[in-house]
This record gives C-alpha cells, structure tokens and sequence, in this order.
C-alpha cells in the first residue's frame, strides 16, 4: 500500500524543526549571511533538540531516526537559512562513510562521539583540481611500516573545515591509478601536520563555513584508516547515494520559502489599480514554483524511502537532487522576479534564497554528472 500521510512522530519532529526554524535560524540568518559566520550556539541548540545526526543509529548514542524522517528535518531547517541548514546536514554526510564501512571500534569511538558532544565531522573528497572527478584526486597517502598511513595534500571547499572535530578525508596510494587505488581515514583535527586554510568568501550560503584543509606529513594509525587502497571509491559514491536526497530536501526548503514571499508579496503589491497576484503572468509563474517544490518533495520522498527499505536505487537520488537543485534555482529567480526592484535588494529574503539556491548545483556532483549519472545507470539496465 502506497501512504503518503505522515506518522504522528513524523508531524511531531516537523513542528519541532519548523518551531526552531522560525525561533532560532530565521531572526539571525540575514545577519550570518552578511557576516559569512557560523551561528556555533544555533548548531548546539539544534543539537540538544535532536535535530544534527538524526539519523546516527540508536547502538552507538544515536536517535536512529529514517532517512524519510531526516530529511523531513531538512527541509524545515532549510526553509530558514539553506547555509545554517548545510552545516547541520554535514554531519551526516561526514559521518555517513563511518556507519557504511567503519570497523565497530571506530563507530564506537567516532559515532559515539558525535552522540555525546554537539561536535563537527568533516567530509573531504575535493581538492583544487578535483571536484566533480572524484577519481582525480591527488593527495597522497603511503603506507608505513605500522599499517598506517602518511597523508599529503590539500582539500578544497569543505564544509565546517574550521569547526569539525574530526573529517573523513579521502586520499590516493597512487593517483594514476584513479578509482583502484582510492582509500579513506578518519583525521582528528589535532593531528600534527593538519593545518585549515582561508575561510572562502562565498556567493551565497555564507553562514556555511567552507575552508581548505591542509595535510603535511599527517601520520594516521591503523585504526584510523577507513578504507584501505582500492575501497576509496566505492565507499565515497556510496556515501553520495544516502546523502542526496537531502539536497533535494534542502532545494524544497528554498522554494517553500519562495513560494510563500511571493504569495504574500503579490496579494500586498499593487499595480496598474490591482494586486500583482491579479495579474495572469505573476499568478501562473507562482503556480510553478509550487509544481516544483511539490515534484521534488514526491522525488525526495521516493529516494529516501528507499534507501530506508534498504533498495539501492542510485537513480533516485541522482533524481531528487538534480531536478530539486535545477527547480530550486529557478524558482528562486523567478521569485526575484516577482519582487521586481525590491527582490533585487537585500531588504527582502529572495535575493538570498536566489544565492544559496545556486550552490545546490554544484556540490555533492554538480547538475551535469547527476545526469551522466542517471544515464549510466538508464543506459546498463
């Protein structure tokens, strides 16, 4: 049987999350954009009600709530600020590639972790000259006489750089080896020779802290390693797999929130003798910002239920997050449109959702390889 109604625990964390959305996140989000600062008391709060890592399982301190039910949370929290919501939703892509192929001692160590204190986790596959190719990358990571491993190199454009505790960070025995020879470790801040670069001065989702990690002769223990060489890549696509559909959840949180500025703008702004909302070409571009919102949330719930019924279907999320990222940004301009002069300026919310909206098509694989993604898969069935 098919239900798209909501449990009573479901409708309950929905209130929770949009209760803080409109209490905590909204009153400074204006001001962390303008900033680019994190709001670290807003993450703590977030934390305490059970909104960061809900979906940690329940044996290692965890809510071990769905992935439906987290992205429910995601969308409410990205209705306030996409940024603030982004370092939220780290968490779980930082930690996801520990719950996949972590040894029970370092779940133990790191997931417990991030269940008792209101910490930071890191993912890092990135670097300056390997984004979207995630096979490209080029720091190094030789194995020493101990089992562990020596790492080299730099990360580009990670989220939380500066106030994780600890990152996945993913490295190569030898780069010209690509995907064969990928491997990942668990590094601790305070390991000698990680350094954090300049904090990036972003276009939009600025409350997001994004920043380079920096790795010089970092000696990492056996029991820190991830992954050995050739299980790198599998375990990071993987980690893309769960993640995105939470994208998609954050692109509906944007055009909700679209969505409602323009209908309230448009039944108070008045031209030609009449409210805007009268006017057929406003009224029919509104009409689509709430098709999309509503087809990506369809998209979004579809990927996540399945990954909940443990079905790997890849293409749904491939499918959630390239359709919401794409639907998220234009509606977000067509919303600025809507505005008009105003939507233009910073004091109205659109021009900001219009900047956050943006980074949706390019981080965690860009619109472009979500597609070739998609294909792929259409094309070998």
């Amino acid at each position: 049987m098919i239900d798209f109604e909501l449990t009573e625990e479901q409708r309950a964390l929905v209130d929770t999350a949009r209760r803080f959305a409109k209490e905590r996140i909204i009153p400074v989000a204006a001001e962390c954009d303008r900033d680019a600062k994190y709001p670290m008391d807003v993450f703590v709060d977030a934390w305490k009600l059970g909104l960061v890592n809900p979906t940690l399982p329940t044996e290692y301190g965890g809510l071990g709530l769905s992935d439906v039910d987290s992205t429910l949370i995601t969308e409410e929290l990205a209705y306030g600020c996409a940024g603030i919501e982004t370092s939220i939703m780290c968490n779980t892509l930082g930690f996801t590639p520990i719950r996949l192929g972590g040894s029970e001692a370092q779940k133990k160590k790191y997931l417990g972790w991030l269940a008792s204190e209101p910490i930071m986790v890191s993912y890092a596959t990135s670097e300056p000259n390997a984004g979207s190719d995630v096979a490209g990358i080029q720091t190094r990571a030789v194995k020493d006489s101990g089992g562990g491993y020596v790492l080299n190199g730099a990360k580009q454009w990670i989220t939380n750089a500066t106030h994780a505790s600890f990152y996945c960070i993913f490295a190569s025995e030898d780069p010209s080896l690509k995907h064969k020879a990928m491997a990942a470790f668990i590094v601790e801040r305070d390991q000698k020779g990680v350094r954090i670069g300049k904090h990036e001065d972003k276009l939009g989702q600025r409350a997001s802290d994004t920043a380079p990690i920096l790795l010089e002769d970092v000696h990492i223990p056996a029991s820190q390693v991830l992954a050995v060489p050739g299980q790198g890549f599998k375990l990071a696509m993987e980690t893309f797999n769960q993640t995105r559909p939470e994208i998609g959840a954050i692109a509906v949180g944007i055009m909700r929130r679209c969505l409602e500025e323009c209908i309230a703008y448009a039944k108070e702004r008045k031209t030609f003798g009449t409210a805007i909302a009268n006017h057929q070409l406003v009224a029919a571009m509104i009409a689509e910002m709430a098709i999309r919102a509503e087809a990506t949330r369809l998209l979004v719930r579809q990927a996540a239920w399945s990954l909940d019924q443990g079905k790997r279907r890849p293409i749904l999320s491939a499918y959630a997050k390239a359709f919401g990222a794409d639907a998220a940004m234009q509606t977000a301009i067509d919303a600025v449109q809507v505005f008009g002069g105003y939507g233009y300026v910073k004091d109205y919310p659109v021009e900001k959702l219009m900047r956050d909206a943006k980074l949706l098509q390019i981080y965690e694989g860009t619109s472009q390889v979500q597609r070739i993604v998609i294909a792929k898969q259409l094309f070998s069935d």
